[in-house]
């Protein structure tokens, strides 16, 4: 009877709270209460009429119920019925996030009611009852390192996805997002990318080739739809190889995961290295593609199927894998320094600046993703040269053809070291534009696909 009463009196108050037009709101607290009543009322909307009666009231509150129950239980993981701040820690490192001790400690603190530094099932339930976007799936949420930062290169670690996610099928709807959010970044920055290309084939010493120079010699010769040569299968090469890399990682994971379920920072590392370099080998051939078209000259090439046909006619089977050992290569220096300082900066804003909430916010993620992955690009960049021109070197009049090591040596005897970072210029300024139209592109997916923020 007194658990009913107080429904009744919760359910009143919520829909007098949550059908109030908001006034000039100057408290902060009162903000995030009606902002925290607007989604109980979303979560709890069975007919969508934008507010709730009893029945969809006492119906969300049995169902949020059992939802935390189950979480509670996962995370208890000795199951004496209380979590303390190393299971906080087990919990989200089998998530893929690497918390420190004083980390986990503030996030049970925060939940913690009565001071004992462990969270019973009571505080967690009335903690989270009407708090419904305030858990660690959040923070998971928040931080995960997620494709949606298209830069163009896909050498970056996968997804990581919650069991809750795989079983929804959330896991598609967000890969399906983050693809549409890589070919729009990727259509937007094709002329920066096609110069970037140009660059590292062409440009040298005795060469020079400045970006006004460059792109005026690609208008002269082809016109302004030539800048976007070569775009059509930089975009059609990130469905396969997302799906590929996806299905590998998972793999991977269970192949080297110590304990069933639970993997280690190292062992996310290796499993999506080789899940890239999965990828990267069943669709290689379309790598090289992407190249001959960029660099081709008007009248070259028909097509995709024109250039396929051509290549394996002239150069045989082996042409669509040259470049293929840099590339390979690249992957790991990539990888790791991207994911490792991507957790650093990780690392530094919750040790320093979380206090309320583990939302960064929108700067702070796209921040510390394009520093990592540009770091990432610094240290493999000399690889993705060589492999450029490998790649490109057949279709060159009067080019010789070189394997990795006489190449590297070459490059840096006639134009010394930077002479392997050719086209960095363009490359770097598509970072920004890149990054800033795929988080855009992919928030409006999300919210075409039903993806809960």
């Amino acid at each position: 009877m007194t658990q009913n009463c107080s429904k009744v009196k919760l359910f009143y108050c919520l829909n007098h709270y949550a059908n109030v037009k908001q006034p000039t709101v100057r408290e902060s607290g009162f903000a995030n209460i009606l902002c925290f009543l607007q989604k109980i009322v979303s979560s709890g909307d069975e007919d969508k009429d934008d507010s709730l009666d009893f029945n969809e009231f006492s119906n969300y509150l049995k169902d949020h119920e059992k939802k935390l129950l189950l979480t509670f239980k996962s995370l208890d993981k000795n199951d004496d019925g209380r979590i303390d701040f190393t299971e906080v820690q087990q919990s989200l490192a089998d998530l893929g996030l690497e918390i420190s001790k004083e980390v986990a400690e503030k996030i049970l603190r925060s939940i913690d009611a009565d001071g004992t530094m462990t969270v019973d099932w009571n505080e967690w339930r009335e903690h989270f009852l009407f708090n419904p976007a305030t858990n660690l799936q959040e923070i998971i949420r928040y931080w995960k390192h997620t494709t949606v930062l298209d830069i163009g290169d896909s050498l970056t670690i996968p997804d990581e996805f919650t069991e809750e996610e795989k079983t929804t099928g959330l896991w598609w709807k967000q890969l399906t997002a983050g693809g549409m959010a890589g070919a729009v970044s990727r259509t937007g920055t094709a002329p920066l990318d096609r110069m970037k290309v140009f660059m590292q084939v062409h440009s040298s010493k005795s060469n020079k080739i400045t970006l006004f120079s460059g792109f005026k010699q690609m208008l002269k010769e082809g016109g302004v739809m030539s800048l976007w040569r070569g775009n059509g299968i930089n975009v059609l090469k990130i469905a396969p190889e997302t799906a590929i890399k996806f299905m590998a990682y998972e793999q991977y994971k269970k192949l080297l995961a110590s304990e069933p379920g639970k993997i280690q920072t190292h062992e996310r590392f290796m499993a999506g290295s080789l899940a890239g370099a999965t990828a990267q080998t069943a669709i290689y051939p379309m790598e090289v593609m992407k190249t001959r078209l960029t660099l081709r000259k008007t009248g070259q090439y028909s097509g995709m199927f024109d250039c396929a046909k051509k290549i394996l006619k002239k150069e045989g089977v082996k042409a669509f894998y040259k470049g293929y050992v840099p590339n390979i290569l690249g992957i790991i220096p990539y990888a790791g320094i991207d994911l490792a300082v991507y957790e650093s900066l990780k690392n530094l804003w919750l040790s320093r600046y979380a206090k309320d909430t583990a939302n960064p916010g929108v700067l702070v993620l796209l921040g510390c993703g394009t520093i990592s992955s540009t770091c990432g690009q610094l240290a493999s960049y000399p690889l993705a040269l060589i492999r450029t021109r490998m790649q490109a070197q057949a279709s060159l009049e009067g080019s010789e053809q070189q394997p990795m090591g006489r190449m590297v040596k070459k490059i840096v005897e006639k134009e010394g070291f930077f002479g392997l970072y050719r086209g960095i210029l363009p490359n770097f300024m598509k970072v920004i534009p890149a990054v800033s139209i795929s988080y855009v592109v992919y928030e409006y997916m999300r919210s075409g696909l039903g993806i809960q923020k």
